[in-house]
Formats: structure tokens, sequence, C-alpha cells
């Protein structure tokens, strides 16, 4: 019995917020009331007789647990409710010719003459994005079928504000993370200016290492793993900058010591003066739709297994959609070992991009960003000299697989061209160091990350101004 339901993912909604700035499209929310029930049974599913249920007069006489009653829609509770619902939603909309395809399945799109409206899907939450005339006739088709809430422009969706201004769109978690702040009592905490301490080269005063036999793990008074489940969704939407540091603490879930817990009081306490901030996407920037990659790696940064760090980040009109910071699997030889496996991730994540966005644009007629290569930005020379001569199996390089060595594959079909910058240049030490403060609030500026316009005791103190969106 297949019970797997897709739902959007939060780069392709990153993405859609990006092209609705950047071609003045309107955005707005819908919301199906009771949505399961719409969904229609692939396979006979039986249930007690419900109390408050009459029998038929013949049947009155017998014990009503002698009978069943068959469903004909799916109800909440069942594991296939949500596939249910999803193939009912799907059949619909392609029935009126929307189109989708499996890279993004819950994206379905329709061209008309007057325009055209992108319906994004999660559950029975749907973003709908395009030009005035076709989403009112989107709207309309929709309400005809199912009985739907009309939210208005998407202000409020999947735990994500979404403030519209002249300027662009700022994307945040301003509300949860003050519900995150004051659950784990650092709600009048001392805000701090970076989400970790630079770490000291020495291991063993390193404050991020593994549990040492003298130590104590955590009891489970201490809320560590909730603590970690909170930051992870935070990191993941919409606060990139403390990527790094939340998956540096994650690792030690399994056995905490309070200096891990230390760790993450100072994310918190970062969380603390930096509530407001989210991801801006501007409408006055060059290049608005052209994705650039950023891939970096930083070799042996946990030295207690001998492993390094992936870090990338993709930017689209200069704020990011996509990035991942994770500790390698493999363990690598050299710092241009390590380079080269993080440069194979980001091209993995490159070649998806290309394609989601090469969908959704060439369904919409919207001119093509996916012509040219893609800019992966790399600083590691060597990396660089070896991925455009390709595998050769010297001495150096003959204990690397050649399957890391796709990224030449693909600058030979010309999807990807790997660009050399200065390592102070690239975004993507943000996911894979701790930085001091100044290097750390650049990089955060320039993947797109602003502040809410406000006022505040702490931006005061720091910058001595009133921020608009800085």
């Amino acid at each position: 019995m297949e019970t797997y339901s897709p739902v959007m993912d939060t780069i392709t909604f990153r993405y859609l917020i990006s092209l609705a700035v950047s071609e003045k499209l309107e955005m707005r929310l819908m919301d199906v009331i009771t949505a399961y029930l719409y969904g229609e049974l692939d396979t006979d599913i039986y249930m007690k007789v419900p109390e408050g249920f009459r029998l038929p007069e013949a049947a009155r006489n017998k014990p009503r647990g002698m009978f069943s009653v068959k469903l004909r829609r799916s109800l909440y509770g069942l594991k296939q409710s949500g596939r249910m619902w999803y193939n009912r939603l799907s059949k619909y909309l392609l029935k009126e010719g929307y189109t989708n395809d499996p890279i993004c399945p819950c994206v379905f799109i329709k061209k008309s003459e007057s325009g055209f409206a992108i319906v994004a899907v999660y559950v029975d939450d749907m973003n709908l994005i395009g030009t005035s005339e076709e989403l009112q006739r989107t709207v309309n088709y929709l309400k005809r079928e199912f009985e739907m809430k009309d939210l208005g422009k998407t202000k409020y969706c999947l735990g994500l504000q979404i403030e519209h201004n002249a300027n662009g769109i700022l994307v945040h978690q301003s509300t949860y993370t003050e519900k995150v702040l004051k659950r784990f009592g650092m709600d009048k905490a001392h805000p701090l200016s970076t989400p970790m301490v630079v770490r000291s080269l020495d291991i063993k005063k390193d404050p991020y290492r593994p549990k040492g036999d003298d130590e104590m793990v955590l009891g489970p008074e201490v809320p560590y793993l909730s603590a970690i489940g909170a930051l992870l969704y935070l990191a993941q939407c919409t606060r990139p900058d403390i990527s790094f540091s939340v998956n540096l603490l994650a690792r030690y879930s399994s056995a905490p010591t309070w200096r891990h817990w230390t760790g993450i009081k100072h994310v918190l306490r970062y969380l603390r003066g930096t509530t407001d901030m989210g991801l801006f996407y501007s409408s006055e920037s060059t290049n608005a739709q052209s994705i650039i990659g950023y891939a970096d790696a930083g070799y042996l940064s946990d030295p207690h297994q001998g492993r390094s760090q992936t870090g990338y980040v993709f930017t689209c009109g200069g704020t990011a959609i996509s990035w991942r910071s994770t500790k390698q699997t493999l363990v690598a030889t050299s710092s241009n070992h390590s380079e080269i496996l993080a440069l194979h991730e980001a091209s993995r994540e490159c070649v998806w991009l290309r394609s989601v966005i090469h969908h959704i644009r060439s369904t919409c007629a919207l001119p093509s960003t996916t012509d040219t290569p893609t800019i992966l930005n790399e600083d590691n020379a060597a990396c660089i000299a070896q991925i455009t001569g390709g595998y050769i199996k010297g001495d150096r390089t003959k204990h690397i697989s050649p399957k890391f060595f796709y990224t030449h594959e693909l600058q030979k079909s010309q999807e990807i061209k790997v660009r050399q910058i200065r390592s102070s240049d690239n975004l993507a030490d943000l996911f894979t160091k701790s930085l001091p403060k100044y290097t750390f609030q650049r990089l955060v500026h320039g993947i797109g990350l602003r502040q809410l316009c406000k006022q505040s005791s702490w931006s005061m103190q720091n910058q001595g101004e009133h921020s608009r969106v800085l």
C-alpha cells in the first residue's frame, strides 16, 4: 500500500518568491477546509459502526459488533490520506490543463494568452503565484470543486513570515524565533554578534570536542534534543547563518555535555540579537534570476574523527535560495581532496536547481536563465585545475574515486563553469568554519540576510542607527 505524498520543499518555495519579486507577480494563499475528506480511496477499508449511527431497520435486532462500515472517502488518521488527497487534487488540476513535472511534483503551472498561474501545494495550503487575471481564474476553478478559504496576499505560510514592500520581499521567522527563545528561557538574555566562538587549534581546548572521560552526559531535564530540533528548522528555512554551528552541535545529540549546552545557548543569544533577520529578495538586483553557486570545504573541521566539512550556497538575485553545511562521510587526505568532495556535492545540487528553474520558466514562457553555464565559485586553485583536466591517475590523485570528477563532465557539457575566487570572497566560508565577527557579518550580508525596519536597543548599541532593511 502506497502512503507517500509529496510536499513542496523550502528551496522551491524560496525560488518562487524570488521569481515573484523579479517578475512583479502576485502571491495569494488558499487553504482547503478538511482537505483529506476529498480523497478517493484506492483500496477497500472497513471501520466499526460509530456511536450514534443508526443501523438499517432489518439489522437493529442484531449486535452492532456484527456490522462494519465501508469507507468511500479517506478520513483524517488514515496512513494513505495525504496521498489520496494529493492524487485527487493533481487529477483535478491536470484535467484543466495545468502541468507538473516529477522534478517538482507539487508545482502546477498553467499558461494562457492572458498570463500564467503557478499553484505550489503543501498538503492543504496552496500558494498561487502569477499574473492577476490568470490567478483569479485559478481561484474560481479551485473554489468550484473544494471548500476553500481565500487568505489574500501571502503573508504567513509554513511558519514563514513574508513581508512585502516596494523594494522586494523579506522572508523571516521572528515570531517563531521569539517562541523558541522564550521556550528555552533565553528571551531576556544578553545578545551576541556571532553564533559560535572561534575554535581553538588545540583539539584539547576545542569547546566543540566530544565528551571526555571525566565529563557527565546531560540528563533528560536539559532539553538538548528539543533545542537542536528547533534550531535545525530555523537553519533550513530562513537562517543559513546558523547552519554550521547547529550542524556541529547536532553531532553530539547522543552524548551532550554542559560544554555543548553552552554552545546551544550561544546560538540562542545570537538569535536574541537578530530575531527579525531574514532573507531579503530585492526587486532592484541585477541578473535577478541568474543562480550563482559557492562551494567550500573546511579541511579537518572535525579533527577528532579526521573528517572535513562540506559547505555550499546558491544565490538567486544575490539572495540565498539553497544551502548546506554537513560533515563529509569520507576521510579526505588533503585540503584539495576535501574541496573536490565539496564541489561534487555542490554540482549535484546545481543540476537539480537548473532542472527546476528550467521547468518553471519554460512552462511560464519566461526567458530562460539556464542556456548559459551556471557559475560555481571555488577558492582552491589545485581543485579547479584537477576538475578542469578531469580524472588523472597520478600519485597524488589515484586514491580519489573517479565519480567525484562528475563536475568535470558538467563543465564539458556547458552546464556549469567552475570559477576561481579569493577565499575572502567565498560566501560558502559561512558554512564550513567559525569566523571572526567582521568576516561573519560581511558574509551574512553577502547571502542576502537583512533585518526588519525597527529600532532596538541592541541595534542602536551595535550599529548606532535605525535599521530599515539593513
